[in-house]
């Protein structure tokens, strides 16, 4: 049994749509993994957190909103640079945000493509957000 596709259906934006679906997932799972061991070590004051052998920065009782390498939502869900280009205005603060836009979609496309993370604010959970309404 064998189909056809369209002489011009583009699948690399379809490709990299279901590739940043995958990465959303692993930062949701991985914010609320880090966010239960938090909970389990009862000590409000933690700032850190060992995953996997992997320390990562916490704030208010979420990874904080850092870069591939510095210990924070990224390397929870082990995201990195060689997968997708990474950017934001990262950092400890609960304002920091670090955004997953997916590799090879066009510079004009990228808002519309990429995830966002956004920091725990207090008495909060972090803000997790995706758009792949175009991943061409």
């Amino acid at each position: 049994a064998a189909f056809a596709l369209p002489r011009f259906a583009d699948l690399g934006g379809e490709a990299r749509a279901a590739a940043l679906q995958g990465a959303y997932g692993a930062m949701r799972s991985a914010s609320s993994i880090a966010h239960a061991d938090y909970l389990a070590q009862g000590d409000n004051s933690l700032t850190e957190i060992t995953m996997e052998g992997q320390v990562i920065q916490m704030l208010n009782g979420y990874p904080e909103a850092q870069t591939a390498g510095s210990e924070g939502i990224l390397d929870a869900a082990q995201i990195t640079a060689a997968d997708f280009d990474l950017g934001g205005t990262p950092g400890g603060l609960a304002t920091s945000t670090v955004t997953v836009t997916a590799s090879g979609v066009t510079p004009a496309n990228a808002a519309t493509c990429r995830i966002t993370y956004t920091a725990a604010a207090a008495n909060n959970s972090p803000t997790i957000s995706i758009d792949v309404t175009n991943c061409d």
